[in-house]
């Protein structure tokens, strides 16, 4: 049968047309894949790469499941990316859902402030973790959704898609512009002083030097921003590159979730969906790596370029549209119940993974012994252990879907 609308028969047609109003199986899949690869980070799978150098796909696994050290992207990379991705592709859906359940306008614009401080907070009492006191940083993900969430609602709740995609836009370029109108570091600028070594290999001249770690405008920001609140000791740097600022083009890649959100709830066939998520996200793959290339914007997740929120937005966009092409389309799905039971529980999970995980490896290691998990050889007791480590804790997420318990914000 073509898919061609003028030969579809109506059933098919009424089929295309309530799809964008029915549950929309991908984007639980989708999140649940994107939690599975966080809480993956607990098997320490880079490990198996050191227990057999020199294996060829080991290696490969290990780029996977690591940070790149400054710019480029690795599967590792685009968790934060797809977790933002999918609070933007969700909007459309709340928002509707809410609409119809009546109440004022309001009372939607506040709920959303409301979940955006619930964000913020909970992402700085995560980090505060093993602290002496409150750690104020607003680079974990959850602060930097938050950060981000109540503008983009926002955008979501009173601009069309056209606006929509041109919020895109004033975000990314407004952003880059922040950095080209910011002065470069100096030739003798002191990096052993921001935690980089003088020789580190990452760092560009010349235009794209502006882009540098912990010498760029968004560090700037932090070294006033950051001492506004108290501290263990004043903040120079963070050690990882990673800024404050960061959520203002995070809020691009929520964008992108966001367009792609819409066009599933609103485009009625399935050709119309698939060409614009795969067009864009071809897109912004292709126009990120050219802008990279040419140093024009390097592509650096941790101080979230626009080029790394155009690109990691392209592989989502990518990414959804295969999961939507075969668990909403194809109607193939039961493979993917394990995935949508630990993306029921996103927001718990992410809690477990800061809260649990470690006393759940603990527990393991005193009743069963260490020596158990080293069956394999003691270099790869934590890939063991963290395998074990998230049975247990996937058995939990099961027993609260099976009784339909949801802990949302």
């Amino acid at each position: 049968m073509s898919q061609n609308d003028s030969t579809a028969r109506p059933d098919e047609k009424q089929a295309e047309k309530t799809i964008a109003v029915e549950r929309v199986v991908s984007i639980d899949v989708f999140r649940g894949m994107v939690m599975f690869l966080m809480l993956a980070e607990i098997m320490h799978l880079y490990d198996l790469a050191e227990a057999y150098p020199g294996v060829t796909w080991l290696e490969w696994l290990r780029f996977h499941t690591t940070h790149v050290a400054w710019e480029g992207c690795s599967l590792h990379d685009l968790i934060q990316p797809g977790f933002t991705f999918l609070v933007g592709v969700a909007m459309p859906f709340s928002i509707a859902s809410r609409l119809r359940r009546g109440g004022p306008t309001w009372k939607l614009v506040a709920h959303a402030a409301l979940r955006s401080v619930i964000l913020i907070a909970l992402g700085i009492v995560l980090r505060s973790m093993g602290r002496e006191q409150t750690y104020f940083t607003f680079e974990d993900t959850l602060t930097q959704i938050g950060l981000g969430y109540f503008p983009v609602f926002c955008i979501a709740l009173w601009l069309p898609p056209r606006g929509q995609l041109v919020a895109l836009l004033l975000v990314l370029v407004g952003f880059w512009g922040l950095y080209a109108a910011s002065p470069a570091p100096a030739p003798d600028f002191d990096y052993p002083a921001v935690g980089v070594p003088a020789d580190w290999p990452h760092h560009h001249s010349g235009f794209a030097s502006r882009f540098n770690k912990n010498s760029n405008v968004s560090w700037q920001f932090d070294t006033w921003f950051l001492n506004l609140f108290p501290r263990e000791k004043p903040f120079e740097f963070n050690s990882g590159g990673y800024a404050t600022l960061s959520f203002v083009p995070t809020m691009g890649t929520m964008l992108m979730g966001l367009i792609a959100g819409t066009w599933l709830k609103q485009v009625p066939t399935f050709r119309g969906r698939m060409l614009r998520l795969v067009g864009m996200g071809l897109l912004g793959i292709l126009l990120a790596s050219g802008l990279a290339w040419t140093d024009v914007c390097p592509l650096v997740k941790r101080i979230w370029t626009p080029t790394f929120a155009l690109y990691s937005g392209g592989w989502c966009l990518l990414w959804l549209a295969s999961l939507h092409a075969i668990c909403d389309h194809g109607r193939f799905k039961s493979w993917a119940l394990p995935l949508i039971v630990i993306g029921a529980n996103s927001i718990l999970i992410y809690v477990m993974s800061w809260t649990v995980a470690d006393p759940v490896r603990d527990m393991l290691f005193r009743h069963f012994g260490r020596e158990t998990f080293a069956v394999f050889g003691e270099s790869l007791t934590r890939v063991t252990s963290g395998a074990t480590t998230m049975l247990v804790l996937f058995y939990v997420l099961w027993w609260l879907y099976r009784r339909r318990v949801f802990i949302k914000i």
